[in-house]
């Protein structure tokens, strides 16, 4: 089959973390040997952050670890048909402006030969409802959700059992423990401040243990505004600025442990959806500790796979646990990657997708839903 993926961008993950598992995904799909294609728009948010903090320079760790996948840019305001052609299956991220999420339905409503998926990764359905509502999804055959909260969201708006629940998973070609280990030191954690979505819970389950628990911590992420670097000093926090998602696994070799701080909206507002950081840590291989949030959909072995934190003295015990433990490191490491390693892969999910679209009749006339309240 040929697939087309429309995404906000392939080519820079510089805050745009559903390029991790894109990038995974796109990559198993073509080593079943589908074939696979990116599109993403021209002078997208990302690559010119990217670009304008990194120049070229940014794009070499993705082109080095992918030098298989395939993405074109597009100008959004030319004729989107061209670009459908020959597709059996396209998946729209909801990363997109609306207006070319409602051409490419119209394309598929005219009699367009392929299935069409809308593919959401983010809190919006929650915490901007009427974000998701502008989207005219009638010309869709359907929804993947990245958690089973969300899943429940869009059939509470109509779609029944037109959406499924697609979790995020680790890339295990490029996600894996170190050939050979070597010295490890400290915390690190691997993550954007954002929008004040977890500023306190980063406090308390982040800055604050690992000064109690005497362990640098390392930090890597962007869009880190002065009042948020200000805080990292005064926790004597070391701060290094963006790294590629593709220098993730040699970074969390050079540490102890990392932590999940999960932002409040997937705590509270759409439970049971972790970050793909958990899956990447996992499949790396090194252990981590999380703050609370419920794992509703049972993905994980808590308590096996990682240690779950109540609050912030239970994450202070836990790190100098995990930092004076060798075997508790070992144990933690070994669960860990048994469970990535049997159900949370790329290949996985490449595997699901193909499963669900099997399930579709790109001939048949397409949902015709619209998102209601």
């Amino acid at each position: 089959m040929k697939v087309v993926y429309f995404t906000h961008s392939l080519l820079s993950c510089w805050n745009h973390g559903n390029a991790h598992f894109l990038r995974g995904v796109l990559r198993e799909l073509g080593a079943i040997g589908h074939d696979v294609l990116a599109l993403e728009p021209e002078g997208n948010w990302s690559l010119a952050n990217l670009l304008a903090d990194h120049g070229e320079a940014g794009l070499e760790p993705f082109r080095a670890a992918y030098p298989e996948l395939v993405t074109r840019s597009y100008d959004p305001a030319d004729d989107v048909e061209p670009l459908l052609d020959g597709a059996d299956v396209v998946v729209v991220h909801e990363w997109n402006d609306p207006a070319l999420v409602a051409r490419i339905g119209a394309l598929r409503i005219a009699g367009g030969d392929f299935t069409l998926l809308f593919h959401d990764t983010h809190h919006r359905a929650v915490s901007d409802p009427e974000a998701i509502r502008a989207f005219d999804l009638s010309g869709y055959d359907g929804v993947l959700a990245f958690g089973e909260a969300l899943s429940d969201v869009y059939r509470r708006w109509g779609w029944g059992a037109r959406v499924w629940t697609w979790h995020e998973a680790a890339d295990l070609r490029h996600f894996h423990p170190p050939a050979q280990e070597g010295d490890r030191q400290g915390i690190v954690w691997i993550g954007n401040w954002g929008d004040g979505e977890r500023t306190a819970e980063l406090e308390d389950y982040l800055f604050r243990p690992a000064q109690d628990a005497a362990l640098p911590l390392d930090i890597y992420g962007v869009r880190y505004p002065r009042e948020a670097l200000a805080t990292l000093a005064r926790y004597g926090v070391r701060y290094h600025g963006w790294a590629a998602n593709a220098a993730a696994p040699a970074i969390f070799a050079r540490h102890l442990a990392t932590v999940h701080v999960p932002r409040r909206y997937y705590t509270q507002l759409l439970p049971g959806i972790p970050t793909i950081r958990v899956f990447e840590a996992l499949a790396c291989g090194i252990p981590l500790v999380s703050a609370p949030w419920e794992d509703s959909e049972h993905l994980f072995r808590p308590g096996q796979d990682f240690l779950f934190a109540r609050d912030g003295a239970e994450m202070t015990r836990h790190l100098r646990a995990i930092s004076a433990d060798p075997a508790l490191r070992a144990s933690l490491v070994q669960s860990g990657l048994e469970t990535v390693r049997a159900r949370h892969s790329c290949a996985h999910r490449a595997q699901e997708l193909m499963r669900i679209v099997e399930t579709l009749n790109p001939h048949a006339q397409p949902h015709l839903a619209r998102i209601v309240a």
